[in-house]
């Protein structure tokens, strides 16, 4: 075969053509396989982006309900029970208080202090100390004993001065745990020995205070009176040695933890 200018072509010529012609073709099939099948990886990634808050949403509803679980648990348990009929006993308490029936009040007093007991008796036995009870208990107690105190001077059996110092006691040491659990993240409110010594001498003078009532005895009119003296003093240790002992864990809370080398 002769070319335009009288003389073959050569075979490299040849070869360059076709191998162009080749890559054209090929080139071709790329562009049509990628232009169809756009769409379908569109709708892969649609369909992902979709997926993603559904699964995130499954995620929350799940997390919530394990909690919601967790916490209704946390109430079943037998010492949970038992504060919270201590609590039922509150109004009774003090309908019988304002009706002058004494015995009744001493008789509902004596088994709200024996739950109160039995509850932390069956914590530890059970092994069932939940983070509920240890809120729990504390409010279950302030609410017994401050609303007695209130009633027992409201029925002129205890002077004002005293259930002046136990509320004012109580309701600071309520706002102050507020703040702090709220500003700095505070959750260690466990009582002191002498904030016990207070509970134990307000149990008791309510106790000797409803006795008195009943049972007008020389001795129960002494431990009256003793124990009114000492809830007067363990109200104002028990405040005093509170901000000392919040001061010091948020101190605690602040300092960085120690550095600890390689050995």
């Amino acid at each position: 075969m002769v070319g335009p200018n009288g003389l073959e072509p050569s075979t490299s010529s040849v070869s360059r053509k076709r191998s162009n012609q080749t890559e054209l073709r090929a080139y071709k099939q790329t562009v049509v396989l990628h232009s169809t099948d756009a769409p379908f990886r569109l709708q892969r990634c649609a369909s992902h982006s979709d997926n993603q808050p559904v699964q995130q949403s499954s995620a929350s509803v799940g997390s919530a309900s394990k909690a919601a679980a967790f916490k209704i648990s946390q109430v079943l348990t037998a010492p949970n029970q038992l504060t919270l009929a201590r609590m039922a006993f509150l109004p009774f308490i003090v309908i019988k208080l304002l009706d002058h029936h004494y015995k009744g009040a001493l008789i509902l007093t004596l088994l709200a202090g024996l739950s109160d007991g039995l509850d932390g008796l069956l914590a530890r036995r059970l092994h069932q100390q939940t983070l509920l009870g240890q809120y729990l208990d504390p409010i279950a107690d302030k609410m017994l004993l401050s609303t007695t105190f209130l009633v027992l001077s409201v029925v002129d059996l205890i002077p004002w001065k005293y259930t002046v110092m136990v509320f004012t006691r109580d309701v600071c040491i309520l706002l102050v745990s507020g703040v702090l659990y709220t500003i700095a993240g505070l959750r260690d409110f466990r009582p002191s020995i002498f904030g016990k010594a207070n509970t134990f001498a307000q149990v008791a003078t309510v106790l000797f205070v409803m006795l008195f009532q009943v049972y007008s005895a020389h001795w129960v009119w002494i431990g009256r009176r003793l124990f009114l003296s000492a809830t007067f003093l363990f109200t104002i240790v028990s405040a005093l040695h509170y901000v000392y002992l919040v001061g010091h864990r948020l101190h605690a809370m602040n300092q960085p933890p120690a550095a600890t080398g390689d050995h």
